[in-house]
């Protein structure tokens, strides 16, 4: 999610859970190859496991951006043949490739030889007309023949045009019946769900059907539903019991962040709807939205943003 699961938003995610797999924002292969890895790649030890999302159409390109992640200590490599975005669509490559998919087989496979961690593909269900879940089926049975390790299956199709990128992760309806079906049909594959799932009720619900569940603006919007997680779907103890335990736990990163030169702001921007619906909740996200801000903005201003917020 662009913009959304940067270092410092999946660095707090490890203070509610440890057994997620994390993934970065969507990084164009090229980018990988040409421009600057620590701004695009660089991560803290903290966050692992976690995938670098990459985009691209190119075999070439993405395996040498494939061998250079895993140089950098990646766990998994995600080629993403979901996004709908204008500028994807223009570079041929995201959700487009889903009408390729000899293509993107041949992009896995040259990827497959480059590296050792895991090769992952997450796609739609479908594009445009090409909709039915036989063609979703054709495209995992080509893409397969590369030896994918896993599948990540975005419950919707996407419109090319016509919808907004916005609009194409809401407009189009949930068809999780084809996914369950594909797992059925191809049990040998790895089939994960990813789409409109918000509770771990949910994510309980789906892993009778499926391997794995991919959970992305629902944990952006409310990261206190992962403080289960690793419990109930790991076998695991959670790292923290509360939000406010989570945070406690962030503290050391934030100091580390902004005693580095950088912005409070650049942390506390994902915490804004960290306590929605609680009293002071308004209180806790006016404080950040005037304070983070603000040159030499330190610690002091999320511990008093907290403060407003009674339980």
């Amino acid at each position: 999610m662009m913009e959304r699961t940067d270092r410092h938003f999946r660095a707090f995610l490890r203070c509610l859970t440890r057994g997620t797999l994390l993934y970065t924002e969507m990084v164009h292969a090229r980018a990988v190859v040409s421009g600057d890895r620590e701004k695009l790649l660089g991560f803290d030890p903290c966050e692992h496991p976690i995938a670098l999302q990459l985009g691209g159409e190119d075999p070439e390109l993405l395996a040498q951006a494939a061998r250079i992640a895993e140089d950098w200590g990646y766990d998994e490599v995600n080629l993403n043949v979901g996004c709908p975005s204008d500028r994807v669509q223009s570079g041929c490559f995201g959700a487009a490739l889903m009408a390729r998919p000899e293509r993107v087989a041949e992009a896995v496979a040259a990827m497959r030889h480059a590296v050792s961690v895991p090769v992952t593909v997450k796609h739609r269900i479908g594009i445009d007309d090409l909709d039915r879940y036989e063609d979703m089926l054709r495209f995992v049975d080509v893409v397969s023949s590369s030896d994918c390790d896993r599948f990540s299956v975005h419950a919707r199709k996407a419109w090319l045009s016509g919808l907004s990128p916005k609009e194409n992760r809401n407009v189009p309806p949930l068809r999780y019946h084809e996914v369950y079906r594909l797992k059925t049909e191809r049990p040998e594959q790895v089939v994960e769900i990813n789409g409109g799932i918000k509770t771990l009720d949910e994510v309980e619900d789906h892993l009778q059907r499926v391997d794995a569940v991919m959970v992305g603006r629902g944990a952006y919007d409310d990261p206190a539903f992962l403080l289960d997680a690793d419990r109930r779907c790991f076998g695991l103890d959670n790292p923290s019991g509360d939000l406010r335990e989570a945070l406690q736990s962030y503290r050391s990163y934030i100091a580390n962040h902004v005693g580095g030169g950088g912005r409070l702001h650049d942390i506390t921007r994902h915490l804004m709807g960290l306590f929605a619906g609680q009293p002071g909740a308004r209180r806790y996200r006016r404080h950040l939205g005037q304070e983070a801000v603000r040159p030499g903005a330190d610690l002091s201003v999320l511990d008093t943003a907290v403060d407003f917020v009674t339980i």
